[in-house]
């Protein structure tokens, strides 16, 4: 009984950080595209879209959808943790070597929460599970 609720517990946590995470980046996919909340400061809004900053707000926006909705979890969260590591060694670490300093410990976060993503796959509650409860050819 107690190890059922742990379960439980343990998907309902993983869920939530898969929601509150694909929303996070949904948010800033929009301020880089579409000028959510004011926009990137410094930035044009919208910035070409096959500039880096384009190409980060494209892969934020439809990322964080992705993974709010738990669609293709696996491969996007690993694409995501590769984005936030060049985020921050290339934008965040030449500042400073520390992440307190260069205001880069929102980047290894994420950068980590989608290499867990990318290796525990999309969860119980989301369409990845759904898809795969549905089809015929493919067994549990």
């Amino acid at each position: 009984m107690i190890q059922k609720c742990q379960e439980r517990a343990v998907q309902i946590t993983y869920f939530l950080l898969r929601i509150v995470t694909g929303l996070l980046f949904i948010h800033t996919g929009g301020m880089i595209l579409f000028g959510w909340f004011g926009g990137m400061p410094g930035q044009p809004s919208p910035p070409p879209l096959l500039s880096q900053t384009g190409i980060g707000g494209i892969l934020e926006f439809i990322g964080g959808i992705a993974i709010l909705l738990g669609l293709f979890t696996r491969p996007v969260a690993f694409i995501l943790s590769g984005m936030m590591a060049v985020a921050y060694w290339q934008f965040h670490a030449p500042q400073s070597p520390w992440p307190a300093q260069n205001q880069g410990m929102p980047a290894i976060l994420f950068c980590f929460i989608y290499l867990y993503m990318a290796a525990k796959g999309s969860g119980t509650w989301s369409l990845d599970s759904f898809i795969r409860y549905k089809s015929p050819n493919i067994e549990d």
